[in-house]
């Protein structure tokens, strides 16, 4: 049973809190107006702080020495960005998940090392993927397969570079496509490709394995 805080009780947090809640997490939902916490209904199971979620005694109200995971899911990404960067390097929360309404702020987001979920429909439904999934680089689950999007770390090979093929033959991994770190060019790869430290991926990866291969994934 995981620990989350939902910053945000607008249509989205709302959504997303009953959702955790009916499948088994203890929630308690921020938002700095009250009235925002009747959006959750009579039969949320959690518990509701007001005050402004990116405030440290708000947070620290609302359990976050205890919490696995944070999702700041407000209608401001700047509230959501501060959410996320408190929550994560004052409090070491282990997984937060800020939500995105301007794509030109994404590349940022990925090299803040921040999760994030950009869009406006089934906002909810994609952070309860990435909370249940234990991952935050998780997009979606297949089966016994999990496709993963994440900023490539190298740092653990002493290497700047590493071949697709290399990649795919020794963590037992598909790589679907990626874009270089700096956006200069995007591309499906064959196993010649060469990836950079820092490049944006796309890979598809057995369930079991993402442990064994999560040394690849910047934090």
């Amino acid at each position: 049973m995981s620990n989350v805080i939902v910053v945000g009780c607008g249509r989205v947090g709302s959504r997303l809190a009953n959702m955790l809640s009916d499948n088994g997490s203890n929630v308690c939902v921020i938002d700095k107006r009250v009235e925002a916490f009747a959006n959750l209904g009579r039969n949320f199971n959690g518990s509701t702080v007001q005050g402004v979620g990116f405030d440290e005694e708000t947070l620290i109200k609302a359990g976050i020495e205890d919490c696995d995971v944070v999702a700041a899911v407000t209608q401001y990404d700047n509230t959501n960005l501060m959410v996320a960067e408190v929550a994560s390097r004052l409090f070491d929360v282990p997984h937060v998940i800020a939500r995105l309404y301007n794509p030109d702020h994404e590349r940022a987001y990925m090299q803040l090392g921040i999760d994030y979920v950009c869009g406006t429909s089934l906002v909810a439904e994609d952070v309860f993927s990435k909370v249940v999934s234990g991952h935050g680089a998780h997009i979606e689950t297949f089966g016994e397969f999990e496709v993963l999007r994440f900023s490539l770390n190298l740092s653990s090979t002493d290497k700047r570079t590493i071949r697709v093929g290399e990649l795919e033959r020794d963590h037992d991994i598909r790589i679907i496509a990626f874009e270089r770190g700096d956006g200069s060019a995007s591309s499906i790869p064959n196993r010649d490709s060469i990836l950079y430290n820092g490049d944006s991926v796309l890979a598809c990866v057995r369930h079991e394995l993402i442990d064994s291969f999560s040394k690849y994934i910047q934090d």
